[in-house]
């Protein structure tokens, strides 16, 4: 070309056959482990390895295997030791056979992997059996009366002996449900509906509890039943609305009732208050004429003896005493048998006639 027969085949720029650029400066070479150049990759992963090998005894040899070991230890050694709370029980099982010991809460300790350890909470805890979402019929039963009512209701239980209850019963927990809802259901059929509605839960949550304790008992669960409450009683909805026209002609009639038996009382308590006071005025018209008679009869006795004595004294002063008091009313005219109606001053009724004016 025209510049390389002027140049020296150096190029445009006259680089000649130094294989100089345009600048005076010939091209880059690969920077490896030029002065001033990014450093090796190599170099960097060879003064690692040195650094580690200071740092683990024995070098890679051996030091990775201790550290192998001490990791394994370290898992194995947590892996071993369990902590219980305070509100939990543990059981610890060999080769999957359970320990006769309990776990009591705090710290222990145990060879794994040929013992595990398995923990249950011993406080009291609640299970809800029934309806408790819209559309269920879990908890519909029949009753004595042959009324289908829905129950709601809690069962409290402690677990008594964690062996039995982990290993005596394959879901102690869902068997339970079965055995409260089985004995609910027995209960209810044998009483009417009112008892479970108002007046008699307590007999029937006694009764649950009984037979569920009793059942959990046979199966060997390690359950104690501490208490069932009836929380809700309530009609399927296809039939509330009678239900309710139902409940409310109940409460009509209790009120009526209620009404009758108020005025019954009040009655009765005039009719008694009445008899009692009757009673009394013949008690004492009984005492009065006793009384009275029994005066008289002292009286005659009294006029017998002095009769006995003076008898004609005594025979003018009854006859005297007689004619007064049969004379005291009535109009009085005094015949002679010589003078005719002879005139006579009433005394006794001139002073009368002055105390009324």
């Amino acid at each position: 070309m025209p510049w390389s027969n002027q140049n020296g085949g150096g190029g445009p720029w006259g680089g000649g056959g130094n294989n100089q650029g345009p600048w005076g400066q010939g091209p880059n070479r690969p920077r490896g482990g030029g002065k001033g150049g990014p450093p090796d990759l190599e170099d960097i992963i060879r003064r690692g390895q040195d650094q580690l090998r200071g740092f683990i005894p024995g070098g890679f040899n051996g030091g990775v295997v201790a550290i192998i070991v001490a990791i394994i230890a370290i898992f194995w050694l947590f892996q071993c030791i369990y902590v219980v709370q305070p509100d939990e029980r543990g059981v610890e099982l060999r080769f999957g056979n359970p320990k006769q010991e309990i776990s009591m809460p705090g710290l222990h300790f145990h060879f794994w992997p040929f013992e595990t350890v398995e923990t249950v909470k011993v406080t009291v805890q609640q299970q809800n059996i029934g309806a408790t979402s819209a559309g269920s019929s879990s908890g519909l039963m029949l009753s004595g009366d042959r009324s289908v009512i829905n129950v709601q209701f809690a069962v409290f239980y402690t677990i008594s002996d964690p062996k039995a209850y982990l290993f005596g019963v394959e879901n102690p927990a869902e068997t339970l449900q079965q055995v409260s809802d089985s004995a609910m259901r027995e209960i209810v059929g044998r009483r009417p509906a009112q008892d479970a509605f108002r007046s008699n839960r307590q007999p029937i949550e006694t009764q649950v509890l009984n037979i569920v304790q009793d059942t959990m008992n046979r199966y060997g669960a390690g359950i104690t039943v501490t208490g069932v409450t009836i929380q809700n009683v309530a009609p399927p909805r296809e039939v509330a609305d009678a239900f309710e026209e139902v409940q409310r002609a109940g409460r009509d009639r209790d009120s009526t009732i209620e009404d009758a038996n108020r005025y019954t009382n009040q009655k009765l308590g005039q009719a008694r208050g009445d008899a009692a006071r009757i009673r009394e005025d013949a008690a004492a018209y009984k005492d009065r004429v006793v009384k009275e008679a029994e005066g008289e009869a002292q009286r005659f006795s009294a006029i017998n003896d002095e009769y006995s004595k003076a008898p004609d004294v005594t025979r003018k002063r009854l006859f005297l005493e007689t004619m007064e008091q049969v004379l005291r009313n009535s109009k009085k005219v005094v015949i002679d048998e010589k003078q005719g109606v002879v005139p006579y001053l009433p005394l006794n009724e001139i002073g009368k006639s002055a105390q009324q004016r």
